[in-house]
């Protein structure tokens, strides 16, 4: 089977990338069959001369596809030989919420059986996504990229010198950059985007009406949140005040026990301020959309069984968007819509 290998000296594509393709060369070709052994890592670096972490770091790519696998104390196998019937995708979310996992889920079922995706969380943490995109250098049809990080004091950062240096080594007709584009990238790349700025600066002009029946706009802008939202967020809420002559306020959290005035309009971004909030509002009885509204950021079925207004992206678009465009082989950028969805509490 060695012999089928080809690794060429004097070629540019990293020698890992090499036995890599070669194998799947090899395998489509009807060279190497199900169940058939391979060379061991010992042996496959001795014969080409190449380090073992060389040839680690193919078979892990291969077995992450679950083309071959191990067996201890026997060897590597072949275990899959059908390549092109599913497109390879590798989902890299910053975290698991009620409305990232819509998108996942719309992606998923608008992708049907025509694709495999591995889904993994990096939890805005800079080294383990790093990590994530060295281990899985190479091994997928598509990258599916959110970029939402934090610094050492949960301010949120849309990249950081090393994230962008990492992802401009994928290729870029393999990259799909989803939710967060301000990493700047050439066009053959696929971006589903929100426009964290104008979005919420949009939807609150669709609800002024409602809104100018408050006496006051209060947002709860976590400033230390595990999971940080884009400043951005802030911009659009202060200019949309500035222009239309709201009184408003920034807080950072709903807290415990807090003063609460009829006429106050608050806009919650996370799930525990909203539900601390409305138990506040009942406990004081006063009326939620009435005496005191309540505009929450992201749509979640909860939020829509308990009639709380929303302002938010279809998250379903953007992963059926996002589908489409890797079925179809399109490229381009496309804004995904943010909605002001009025409901019972304002």
């Amino acid at each position: 089977m060695i012999k089928l290998i080809k690794i060429d000296e004097d070629s540019r594509v990293p020698k890992y990338k090499q036995i890599v393709d070669s194998i799947l060369q090899n395998i489509a070709n009807g060279n190497l069959k199900i169940n058939q052994k391979i060379p061991s890592i010992n042996n496959f670096s001795e014969e080409f001369y190449m380090s073992r972490d060389t040839v680690e770091k193919a078979y892990n790519i291969l077995k992450e596809r679950k083309i071959i696998s191990s067996i201890r104390g026997k060897g590597y196998y072949i275990t899959r030989t059908k390549l092109e019937s599913k497109v390879n995708i590798l989902f890299l979310f910053n975290k698991l919420s009620a409305y990232k996992m819509k998108t996942y889920s719309s992606f998923i079922n608008t992708l049907g059986a025509n694709a495999h995706v591995d889904l993994h969380i990096y939890h805005c943490d800079e080294t383990l996504f790093l990590n994530l995109l060295d281990k899985f250098e190479g091994a997928y049809d598509y990258y599916v990229i959110t970029t939402h990080f934090k610094t050492d004091e949960l301010k949120h950062l849309s990249f950081t010198d090393e994230v962008a240096k990492a992802i401009q080594r994928i290729p870029q007709d393999k990259l799909v950059i989803m939710d967060n584009i301000k990493i700047g990238l050439g066009s053959e790349v696929i971006k589903i985007y929100q426009d964290f700025e104008n979005d919420i600066y949009n939807a609150l002009k669709e609800g002024l009406t409602k809104i100018n029946k408050y006496k006051r706009l209060i947002l709860i802008y976590p400033e230390k949140a595990v999971y940080p939202y884009p400043r951005r967020i802030l911009h659009g809420f202060r200019k949309f005040c500035v222009e239309h002559e709201i009184n408003f306020e920034i807080l950072s959290e709903v807290y415990d026990d807090m003063i609460l005035k009829k006429g106050d309009l608050f806009i919650t971004i996370e799930e525990s301020d909203l539900v601390n909030l409305v138990k506040q509002i009942r406990d004081e009885e006063y009326v939620l959309g009435s005496d005191i509204g309540i505009i929450s950021y992201n749509d979640t079925p909860l939020k829509d069984l308990l009639g709380i207004t929303v302002m938010s992206t279809d998250f379903n678009e953007m992963g059926e968007i996002a589908a489409r465009m890797i079925l179809n082989k399109e490229k381009g950028e496309v804004k995904v819509p943010f909605n002001f969805i009025d409901r019972n509490s304002i």
